[in-house]
């Protein structure tokens, strides 16, 4: 059986409105995360909202012969729970459709341990790659536990600050051995695309995370192109979990 790959994604984005359409590669940015997820072997199910403007990213998945699940706008742990129901998934992995280059290696590494009665497995923060290029190992059951705890139709975009409180949760941190490098994969801002997208022109779409860590080994001054933004979307970050 294939891991179950919730790609979470909507057109809303307050930094890069609908950059999962952005041209990345030989489509766009949905297309890439889709593709990459089937040539690890995973099965994508693209997780968007009911919103109106989403439709486009359920006529994409619907054209690369992908399942697809539209939930609640803002409420991302019901849809995840939601999209579990409908399809009869009791434990699943996250792939946010900004992070172009996930590790299918580490993502299947991360979802074994799910079966040693952990039932959430978090990303390494010193993964090379970032945590968000990872993603989480999510069981059916600590999902429906932490919706249980939010009530109503809250916004939980910040969903650890959600899952560290919920009651049962026994989670386990992936182990990654590899040595950091200073890098910054996730799209959020317009600097971001462009260096991701200069990497994609070297190493190509479907590069293993090695060679990403390679490039960036070879070129230590790649990282200046956008990591002055980390700092920034860490306040937002920041700012975010307050609010909550």
């Amino acid at each position: 059986m294939k891991i179950p790959v919730f790609v979470t994604v909507r057109t809303a984005s307050a930094r890069l409105p609908a950059k999962c359409l952005l041209p990345f590669g030989e489509s766009n940015m949905l297309v890439h995360i889709v593709k990459r997820s089937k040539h690890y072997d995973l099965e994508p199910i693209v997780c968007t909202t009911v919103d109106s403007t989403d439709d486009i990213i359920e006529e994409i998945a619907y054209r690369e012969s992908v399942k697809c699940f539209r939930g609640s706008v803002n409420h991302k742990l019901k849809r995840w729970l939601d999209c579990c129901d409908k399809f009869r998934i009791d434990k699943f992995h996250t792939v946010d459709a900004d992070d172009p280059f996930f590790d299918g290696e580490l993502i299947k590494k991360s979802f074994s341990l799910l079966k040693d009665d952990y039932n959430m497995v978090y990303p390494t923060k010193s993964s090379s790659c970032g945590g968000a290029s990872v993603g989480f190992s999510l069981t059916r059951d600590i999902i429906a536990k932490s919706c249980e705890m939010t009530g109503g139709e809250e916004d939980t975009e910040m969903i650890w600050y959600y899952l560290e409180k919920t009651p049962g949760l026994k989670g386990t941190e992936l182990e990654d051995i590899s040595k950091p490098v200073k890098v910054r994969l996730t799209l959020d801002y317009e600097e971001d695309y462009w260096l991701l997208c200069s990497i994609q022109r070297i190493v190509g779409n479907l590069a293993p995370r090695k060679a990403v860590e390679d490039l960036f080994r070879r070129n230590p001054d790649l990282y200046k192109i956008n990591w002055f933004r980390n700092e920034e979307w860490k306040q937002r970050q920041l700012v975010k979990s307050i609010k909550e």
